[in-house]
């Protein structure tokens, strides 16, 4: 078989370079045959076929003669007759790509961010209004007194047991008792002189006023009847619960905010916990309470025994409602915490649970419930009063107020002014 041109084979390559070759001195250059397809040239355009020589380059530079060192200029070639880079009449350069217009894109992208929060902004707005229990009909209060300065909350601690299993009543030591009464009630004032918190004693001795049922719409005349003021609420509900407030006080109650034991223990493992420093050891079978002294996070279950225990107080119910106040300011300093504002996975189950467990009046609104918890926070931080209700001394195992520090008390909120009065 012959590999080499002119049907030369190896055997006859003699001692040149390559394949062995005994020789170090390479073969001297040899001319290789014009391989052409096709048709042939026409006259005068050369052996090329219509191709055109490329011009041979000494140190880069074009010329008609010298060495072709056998390297381009790393042109590309445009299309035959064309203007483009490397071809006729181009520079032998490719296109720059344009430099970005950075202040375009900031500008799409603050818009798209912009968008994504607004219309997130909105969707939970509507989201968490539509959660909200309007129940609680505050037109059917009667002979209310005139409005004062600022806003007035009620805020409602019950021991409803709605939507409990039997081991959520086990679980939080809440008894399985029918209906519901109230465990605590605060007065929450909020105006330009910094919130006040005042618990009113379940225990406070009251006269039941005159009422329209809010069920039958059935008048009821005021007999002068003397009872504790949690049974305003077991009698009537919500209502008159506020009329007897209001008829007592001469105070005008603004909005109503109820919660029971689940949704209470709910919001605080939603929130994670509150830390909170316990003044003494607490043990109370009752509550489910057993505590020790100084600061510790409490969970839903330990919170709930906490703001329920009196029998193991030694100013009971008193003492109660002080640590109810300590507690509530320290859950709404919790919630209002970037923590949980800023942690959507946070956030939103705190949003859920609470919103869930809420009873408002028809008249709540969102911006009210902020209020209200924005408020709260600001008595822990020492912007504002927490007090329980003037005493001056008990009858029968009821705490009567003192009226005249009541009286003053009372006119400071109605006029916003700063409380000077002191509670017990």
């Amino acid at each position: 078989m012959t590999d080499w041109p002119e049907a030369r084979s190896d055997d006859n390559r003699g001692g040149r370079y390559g394949r062995g070759s005994a020789s170090a001195q390479p073969e001297g250059a040899r001319v290789m045959r014009q391989v052409r397809r096709g048709p042939a040239a026409p006259p005068g355009q050369g052996a090329y076929g219509g191709v055109p020589q490329q011009p041979s380059y000494v140190d880069g530079h074009g010329g008609d003669g010298g060495y072709d060192s056998g390297y381009n200029t790393g042109q590309v070639y445009g299309t035959p007759g064309g203007g483009g880079p490397g071809g006729p009449g181009g520079d032998g350069y490719a296109p720059q790509r344009p430099a970005p217009d950075w202040r375009r894109r900031v500008k799409w992208t603050a818009i798209t961010v912009v968008t994504v929060l607004v219309v997130t902004t909105v969707g939970t707005y509507f989201w968490a209004d539509s959660k909200l229990n309007r129940d609680v009909d505050l037109s059917k209060v009667i002979e209310r007194p005139e409005k004062g300065e600022g806003t007035n909350y009620l805020i409602v601690g019950s021991d409803s047991r709605e939507g409990m299993t039997a081991e959520d009543k086990k679980k939080l030591h809440t008894g399985s008792a029918d209906g519901k009464r109230t465990d605590s009630m605060m007065i929450l004032h909020t105006g330009d002189n910094g919130p006040t918190l005042i618990s009113l004693p379940r225990d406070s001795n009251v006269e039941i006023p005159s009422f329209v049922g809010s069920e039958s719409g059935k008048s009821y005349p005021g007999t002068g009847r003397q009872v504790k003021l949690n049974a305003a609420y077991a009698e009537d509900g919500p209502e008159l619960l506020v009329r007897t407030v209001e008829f007592n006080t001469g105070l005008h109650i603004d909005h109503y905010v109820e919660i029971g034991f689940g949704g209470f223990a709910s919001i605080v493992d939603a929130v994670g916990g509150v830390e909170m420093d316990i003044p003494q050891d607490i043990k109370d079978t009752k509550s489910g309470a057993d505590l020790k002294k100084g600061k510790q996070t409490l969970n839903g279950e330990e919170a709930l025994a906490f703001v329920r225990t009196r029998y193991a107080l030694a100013g009971s119910d008193l003492d109660r409602t002080k640590n109810q106040q300590k507690f509530l300011s320290a859950l709404a300093n919790q919630v209002a915490t970037p923590g949980t504002v800023l942690n959507p996975f946070k956030l939103y189950p705190t949003m859920g649970a609470g919103l869930d467990s809420l009873i408002v009046d028809k008249e709540m609104g969102l911006f009210d419930l902020a209020d209200m918890f924005w408020s709260m926070k600001g008595v822990s931080g020492g912007e504002g009063t927490s007090m329980n209700m003037p005493i001056a001394g008990s009858t029968g195992g009821n705490l009567l107020w003192d009226k005249a520090k009541v009286k003053q008390l009372v006119s400071q909120l109605n006029n916003d002014e700063k409380v000077t009065v002191k509670g017990n």
